[in-house]
């Protein structure tokens, strides 16, 4: 079985709500360990989340060990970047043992040819000031700059109120199946290039919605404010939407 989730946003919200998300999470982990082939967590996994050369936000021990505990015990976690996580560099994958991936994959996976993708930056030429934010966030010089001029508990500070101003955006009454059209015309244009492609996952949007027709397939998968519906790929190659 392979498993896919994403947004769970670990540190958002007041300390008890980011303490329940966060045992959630790791029971999810162990529920689907179980019999998975390989975990992945599809972006913005941490609702902030910066590395300094020796600093990491603090908290996220659960979800830290576990990982480690799985992939010590060898399943495969692949971890991709979202916009809240961006700035990873190689803590998550040198002491939790995680593939990291900072763009889209193609993948074939139980005999399908799978994209993934977070879903953020993309298809976003005619907006603009977001694709001027999403490029200037990932410059290598800002990333410099930030963690050269600006104090650990300023930055992290910072990082959490602009992270929670931008899941705000994303909240469940402002989400409707129109908001998803972008990323809809993103796969059908994907989809029309060699070679084929059976399903495409995305994040990002916090709306869990299934959509096919005879020719595409886009699976989108929740957050886990409320229920969480995440993506399941079993060995015969059928995905579905579960609950957990």
């Amino acid at each position: 079985m392979y498993y896919f989730t994403s947004d769970v946003h670990l540190g958002a919200g007041d300390e008890a709500f980011a303490r329940r998300t966060e045992q959630r999470f790791v029971k999810w982990l162990d529920k689907v360990a179980e019999d998975a082939d390989a975990i992945f967590l599809v972006g913005d996994i941490f609702d902030f989340w910066f590395e300094y050369g020796k600093v990491i936000p603090k908290g996220f021990a659960r979800t830290l060990g576990k990982l480690a505990e799985l992939t010590d015990r060898g399943v495969k976690i692949y971890f991709f970047i979202g916009n809240h996580d961006m700035w990873s560099r190689d803590y998550l994958e040198r002491e939790c043992g995680v593939k990291i991936l900072y763009k889209p994959q193609r993948m074939t996976l139980a005999g399908k040819k799978l994209f993934i993708a977070h879903g953020d930056n993309m298809n976003v030429g005619n907006k603009p000031m977001l694709k001027l934010m999403n490029t200037g966030f990932r410059s290598r010089t800002l990333r410099f700059l930030f963690s050269w001029l600006v104090h650990p508990d300023l930055a992290l500070r910072f990082g959490q109120w602009w992270s929670g101003k931008s899941r705000k955006s994303h909240a469940k009454d402002h989400i409707t199946p129109k908001s998803l059209d972008f990323l809809l015309d993103y796969a059908r244009d994907y989809k029309k290039e060699p070679p084929s492609t059976d399903y495409i996952i995305f994040g990002h949007m916090h709306y869990p919605y299934d959509y096919s027709t005879k020719d595409l397939r886009v699976t989108f998968l929740s957050n886990w404010d409320d229920e969480v519906q995440y993506a399941a790929l079993d060995r015969e190659g059928n995905l579905s939407l579960k609950t957990f």
